[in-house]
């Protein structure tokens, strides 16, 4: 693994501010004290959940409806399930309290069917890639810097299937990369990342085959119908996950501080998806709080928007998604991205900073 890179050690590209600490005590002392306290209630939503996805899956297999009544079904099955996974995210931090073998519980209803056993999503996303995010090489979730591809150029061929890739492939990404990401995590960097030191990756492998398996049952049972309990649901699920992912942080400068106002990205997106959606859009709030639960975020984006509107960045879910695909995403430098497979074309992040902060959103909504 490659240390960290560290943005005041190149020349002219140094950024991000170490003020994240005292940004979360002034949150703390300015809002409401019930903004951080844990609703265990909101853990009944997973009621409603379960019981669309078992409804689609059991219309289909026995119904005999027409294709284009399964498709809508089977669109409407993997949206609840990648609804339950961004529910099941709010579990496995804490946000709704409970104990840890009830979160494990949840965590399994959420992300079994994205082959995410809860142990490893916690490993991996709450320890590793909340402790490091956007910090060189270390983060999991990141593709990384360029001196990952020129010391090893056989991963160059990775950041072709990814958005910004230019690829024609690199359009279908969304829908599976969340499962593959998470397979790649665990078989690969959890047996190099001395970050995963200690963790049970030989029983996590088992879990995570455990899923692939119950998939392949349900295939079994299915039959020609299992384009529409299985592929279009597992589709669906890492496309809706992922388009809120790959825009979190990888239109964002690498950082040293571990600063969300500079290291995260925010989304404005449709009301209604935004409640369906459990506010996932909300992300600089919850690297701030991680523990927040996400109804309160809306409380923290308007402060953040008040008192920090040039630094908080919050573009439309469509146009970060259309930039994800018009940028590279390998980092040549903290605020520079790269194609490691052109390097002629890189992207300055700084600019798209100016251009999707709060300061300019709320102008031009105003004029």
């Amino acid at each position: 693994m490659n240390a960290a890179v560290k943005p005041e050690s190149i020349p002219g590209q140094s950024f991000g501010e170490q003020d994240e600490r005292a940004l979360r005590d002034r949150m703390r002392k300015e809002l409401p004290a019930d903004t951080f306290k844990s609703e265990t209630w909101r853990v009944i939503w997973f009621l409603p959940l379960q019981l669309v996805i078992w409804g689609c899956l059991l219309t289909i297999l026995m119904a005999g409806l027409p294709w284009y009544a399964n498709l809508g079904l089977g669109l409407v099955m993997g949206h609840t399930i990648g609804c339950q996974a961004l529910l099941a995210h709010e579990v496995l931090h804490g946000a709704l309290g409970m104990s840890r073998r009830w979160q494990n519980f949840f965590g399994w209803l959420g992300f079994g069917p994205l082959i995410a056993p809860p142990e490893f999503w916690r490993k991996w996303h709450n320890s590793i890639h909340h402790a490091h995010t956007n910090m060189g090489d270390t983060d999991p979730d990141s593709f990384g810097t360029l001196r990952r591809y020129k010391a090893d150029p056989k991963q160059k061929k990775f950041p072709k299937l990814a958005p910004g890739s230019g690829t024609w492939y690199s359009l279908f990404f969304l829908t599976y990369s969340f499962s593959m990401h998470a397979q790649i995590v665990l078989w690969l960097q959890a047996k190099k990342r001395k970050q995963f030191k200690g963790f049970n990756r030989r029983l996590a492998i088992i879990q995570s085959l455990l899923c692939v398996a119950a998939w392949l049952v349900l295939a079994a049972i299915s039959g020609p119908l299992a384009l529409f309990t299985v592929l279009i649901p597992f589709m669906v699920a890492n496309a809706l996950g992922q388009g809120y992912i790959l825009t979190n942080h990888f239109l964002r400068p690498q950082t040293e501080t571990n600063n969300p106002l500079d290291n995260s990205m925010s989304l404005r997106t449709n009301p209604v998806l935004d409640r369906l959606h459990f506010r996932f859009s909300h992300h600089i709030e919850h690297h701030f709080f991680p523990k927040m639960p996400s109804t309160k975020a809306p409380r923290l984006r308007e402060w953040l928007e008040t008192h920090y509107p040039e630094r908080y960045v919050a573009p439309t879910h469509w146009q970060a998604i259309k930039l994800l695909y018009k940028t590279p995403r390998v980092y040549k430098t903290p605020t520079v991205l790269v194609d490691p497979n052109r390097p002629e074309r890189t992207v300055d992040l700084l600019p798209l900073q100016k251009a999707m902060c709060a300061a300019t959103y709320k102008g031009s909504a105003t004029g």
